[in-house]
C-alpha cells in the first residue's frame, strides 16, 4: 500500500516537469515570460479602453505618462554610448508637444518640434563642456523618436469621433503583434532580417498583415461606417510600419547592446519596447484616417 502514494507522487512531479518544460519552450520561442506579457498586455488594454471611453481628454494623460518614461528609458539607454541627453528642455519640451498637437494641430506642432529642437542646442550649449553635438543630436532624437511620433495619435483624438479612430489605431497595432507572434511561433522559418531581429520571419509578417486586414475593415466599416477598403488599407500600412518600428527598435538596442530598453512591464521590457509599433504606426493611421474620412461619426 504505501508504494501507491509514492508512484502518483512522483507521477505528479513528472507531469509537473512536462508541464514547465512545456511553458519553458513556449516562452523560449516567444522571447518572453508570456503569462506575465499576456497579464500586463490585458491591464494596459483596460486602461486605455477606460480612459479613451470615460472622456477622450483623460487619455491625454496617459499618453503623457508612457512618452515621458519613454523618453527617460531613451536617454538612460544612449548614456551607455556616452551621450548625455540635456533632460530638462527634452522631457519638459516633448511632454508640452502632446497638448499643443490635440489643440493646434499639425502646424503648431511643427512650430513646436522646432523651438523645442532650438532649446535642446541653447540649453546644451550654456552647458559648456565637450561633446556637445553628440548631446543634441541624443536630444533631438529623443523627442522625434517619442513624443513627436505620439502626438499624432492626439491628433487623431482631437475629432468629435477622435477616441474611435484612436482605438481603431491601437486595436490594428495589437492585432499586428498578436497575428505576427503566432503566425512567427506556429510557420515562422524564413528569418526577415536575421542580423537585426532573428524572430522576425516572413510567416509572421504574412500572418500580421492578415490580422491587421481583418481587424481594420471590421473595425472601420463597422465602427466609422466607411468603406471596408479603407480598413483594408490601414491594416496593410500599420503591418508595414509596425515592422519597421520593431526593426527600428532592434537596431537603436543593438547599436547600444541591451536587450530592453527597461524593465518597468514585466514580460515586456521597458514602455519603449512596447511604444515602438505604435509609435511608427501613428503618423501613418492619421494620413490614412485624416484624409480617407475627415468627416465619419462614431458608432
Amino acid at each position: 500500500m504505501p508504494s501507491a502514494p509514492a508512484g502518483s507522487a512522483v507521477e505528479a512531479r513528472s507531469a509537473d516537469a512536462v508541464r514547465e518544460a512545456r511553458r519553458a519552450r513556449v516562452n523560449n520561442r516567444a522571447g518572453r515570460n508570456l503569462g506575465a506579457a499576456i497579464s500586463v498586455g490585458v491591464g494596459l488594454g483596460l486602461l486605455i479602453v477606460v480612459s479613451l471611453f470615460t472622456r477622450r481628454e483623460t487619455f491625454l494623460p496617459v499618453v503623457m505618462v508612457a512618452v515621458a518614461i519613454g523618453m527617460w528609458e531613451i536617454a538612460s539607454a544612449v548614456r551607455h554610448q556616452h551621450v548625455r541627453v540635456p533632460l530638462v528642455p527634452t522631457l519638459a519640451g516633448g511632454l508640452a508637444l502632446l497638448p499643443i498637437a490635440f489643440v493646434g494641430g499639425p502646424r503648431s506642432l511643427t512650430l513646436a518640434f522646432a523651438l523645442v529642437c532650438l532649446a535642446i542646442i541653447v540649453w546644451r550649449a550654456l552647458d559648456g563642456g565637450v561633446h556637445a553635438l553628440r548631446d543634441v543630436s541624443g536630444g533631438v532624437l529623443t523627442v522625434a523618436y517619442v513624443p513627436l511620433l505620439a502626438a499624432f495619435c492626439m491628433m487623431m483624438l482631437a475629432p468629435p469621433d477622435g477616441h474611435w479612430r484612436v482605438f481603431i489605431f491601437i486595436l490594428v497595432t495589437v492585432c499586428s503583434d498578436i497575428g505576427g507572434y503566432v503566425a512567427g511561433v506556429l510557420f515562422g522559418k524564413h528569418p526577415m532580417a536575421p542580423s537585426v531581429s532573428p524572430k522576425k520571419s516572413w510567416e509572421g509578417f504574412a500572418g500580421s498583415a492578415l490580422t491587421c486586414m481583418v481587424a481594420g475593415s471590421l473595425s472601420v466599416h463597422f465602427i466609422l461606417h466607411a468603406d471596408w477598403w479603407i480598413g483594408a488599407l490601414l491594416g496593410v500600412a500599420s503591418a508595414a510600419t509596425a515592422t519597421v518600428g520593431d526593426f527600428c527598435e532592434s537596431v537603436i538596442k543593438r547599436d547600444i547592446g541591451i536587450k530592453d530598453m527597461g524593465h518597468v512591464l514585466p514580460g515586456h521590457g521597458g514602455i519603449m519596447d512596447r511604444l515602438d509599433s505604435l509609435l511608427m504606426v501613428a503618423p501613418m493611421a492619421w494620413v490614412v484616417l485624416s484624409y480617407l474620412l475627415p468627416g465619419s461619426a462614431p458608432g
